[in-house]
């Protein structure tokens, strides 16, 4: 059966009440739909993790810039409802633009701390869009846990530091990055890759595990990260950044005995994919 669908917060927050009323814990997985197996892996951990799971189905346009692909992004609404409804998922909040953003909304949520970098040095839009949108979605829902890729490591960072500063009472569960047998991330843009571009895209994920493996050898992170960068260039991809930070802050490494984590991200050909991994 399919999840019950619903497009406005009072709606929302009727049915978790319902649930609250049964002392039911109540899990959320925010999506911007185009759902592919990494969202259905958050789903159900979810569902392990609590007794019954809101999925957030919003294409959110505060977090694309005017050069970016919102108009493109893919919206597949019913086949992801029909993917949900093998899983089991219980809810289906799927608002539209307005009722997120009604007219004369003027707030915006700005984070700082592992905001700072990264993605903001070429999206400096991004985790301000991010950031308001999750805002609303979690106290919208007041879900006790939201659960989020860390293939998306940095936004997953941003939205633990959002909650901690806001008092938002949601447990933010970070979950392991869903690839295929050949590395690549699982990304609802990867669906833009053309075939020639789909054979080399996995290269990111292979410079990545090289890179870790030269820093783990003892190698010298500048030389580490150069040359993983030249191996990019070298298969056809523009790189972003290829970087070295705190596992845990993102800020730039003082002392290689902190928590570490490569951070990645590359253009092949209009496709911008990222990654990363622990060191």
């Amino acid at each position: 059966m399919k999840p019950e669908l619903v497009r406005s917060i009072a709606a929302l927050r009727e049915k978790v009440a319902a649930w609250r009323a049964e002392h039911l814990s109540v899990g959320m997985v925010p999506t911007m739909g185009a759902l592919h197996e990494g969202h259905l892996s958050l789903v159900r951990e979810a569902q392990r993790q609590t007794d019954r799971v809101v999925v957030t189905l919003f294409v959110n346009p505060a977090q694309f810039a005017p050069t970016e692909d919102l108009g493109a992004y893919p919206r597949t609404e019913e086949s992801d409802r029909q993917r949900l409804a093998a899983l089991g998922a219980d809810l289906l909040f799927a608002p539209p633009a307005s009722e997120i953003y009604p007219e004369g909304f003027d707030t915006r949520v700005v984070v700082g701390g592992p905001a700072a970098g990264l993605e903001s040095d070429f999206r400096p839009h991004f985790f301000s869009g991010v950031a308001t949108v999750v805002a609303k979605l979690l106290l919208a829902g007041l879900p006790d846990r939201a659960f989020f890729g860390e293939k998306d490591f940095q936004q997953l960072l941003v939205v633990k530091k959002l909650v901690r500063d806001l008092n938002i009472p949601t447990e933010i569960v970070g979950c392991a990055t869903v690839r295929e047998p050949d590395g690549l991330a699982l990304s609802s843009r990867n669906a833009y890759l053309s075939p020639e571009e789909r054979a080399v895209a996995p290269k990111l994920h292979a410079s990545l595990q090289a890179a870790a493996a030269r820093l783990r050898s003892g190698a010298p992170a500048a030389d580490a990260l150069a040359a993983a960068r030249n191996e990019l260039e070298a298969a056809g991809f523009a790189v972003d950044y290829f970087e070295l930070r705190n596992a845990e802050t993102l800020a730039p490494v003082q002392d290689r005995s902190e928590p570490l984590r490569l951070l990645a991200a590359a253009r092949l050909g209009r496709t911008r994919l990222i990654d990363n991994i622990p060191v």
